[in-house]
């Protein structure tokens, strides 16, 4: 059995029912705006399916797919898990399982600009795995922030067949575009509305609720050189080395477009550990 939720509806293009500056702070890794848009997503999800909840003992909680580097939505999912286990807490039931969908492969294509059709035959091409002793029987709530043409969707309910899991399966969403008529590559107008350059990045991982996330860590691995250095001069060096572990852990080492950005965060890392030795001895 399926259910689908949304917070916000989108039916016309100039009128976005939520902040599009927010959203585009929250895809590029602002975990404040991330935390207030799981008590919103949560306040009215249990307001509508709070009886659902209180049905069942057994409940896990998914976010979107990812290989190492979590997407904007595992944020998003982290802070509304919180609010449903203090909920469940409340009511003495037992608070959520977690397991998450494993993916092989990751892809240079900008994904919010593509129509439903060059979606599924993107992900289509990627390898998932599903932890089917965990998941089957349960209700499972599989998070994502927008629901633009449902490839994702479509991509679990076919991982789900694949396996054989049965269950409630519950697709919860920040947003969903109602409106057909409306491109589908209104995702990307979302996603930048607020990062137009390199600066924007900068002001975004210089803030305490900064946390990478997939779309942050390959917007940075496309940037011109010049734009590259601005951001290593201009952000801790902490940064720098978590930016690089990430990177190599997600495998875009292995990428021709990400390589030599890469190289260059590698320096840089280097060189500041060369320093501190030099400076300790």
């Amino acid at each position: 059995m399926n259910t689908d939720y949304s917070l916000h509806k989108i039916t016309e293009k100039e009128n976005c029912p939520f902040s599009e500056t927010d959203y585009s702070k929250f895809k590029f890794g602002d975990n404040a705006i991330a935390k207030k848009f799981a008590k919103a997503l949560f306040d009215g999800f249990i307001e509508k399916h709070s009886d659902l909840i209180l049905q069942h003992d057994e409940i896990v909680i998914l976010p979107s797919p990812y290989l190492s580097i979590p997407t904007a939505s595992n944020c998003l999912s982290f802070h509304f898990r919180i609010f449903l286990n203090n909920f469940l807490f409340e009511n003495n039931k037992k608070a959520l399982k977690e397991s998450k969908i494993y993916r092989n492969q990751t892809y240079v294509t900008d994904y919010g600009n593509l129509d439903y059709s060059e979606r599924v035959k993107l992900i289509s091409n990627d390898t998932y795995y599903i932890d089917k002793n965990i998941v089957d029987g349960k209700l499972c709530l599989f998070m994502d922030d927008i629901k633009i043409t449902g490839s994702h969707e479509f991509i679990v309910k076919k991982i789900l067949k694949e396996y054989n899991v049965d269950g409630h399966f519950v697709f919860i969403y920040f947003a969903e575009l109602l409106n057909k008529d409306i491109h589908p590559n209104i995702e990307n107008h979302y996603n930048y509305f607020y990062v137009k350059n390199v600066n924007q990045i900068i002001s975004l991982i210089n803030q305490n609720s900064f946390e990478y996330n997939t779309r942050i860590v390959k917007y940075i691995l496309r940037l011109d050189i010049n734009d590259l250095i601005l951001l290593l001069q201009s952000i801790p060096q902490h940064r720098i080395d978590t930016l690089f572990d990430l990177a190599v852990s997600n495998n875009y080492h292995t990428i021709e477009e990400y390589k030599e950005n890469l190289k260059s965060i590698n320096k840089k890392t280097a060189d500041y550990g060369y320093k501190l030795a030099k400076r300790t001895t």
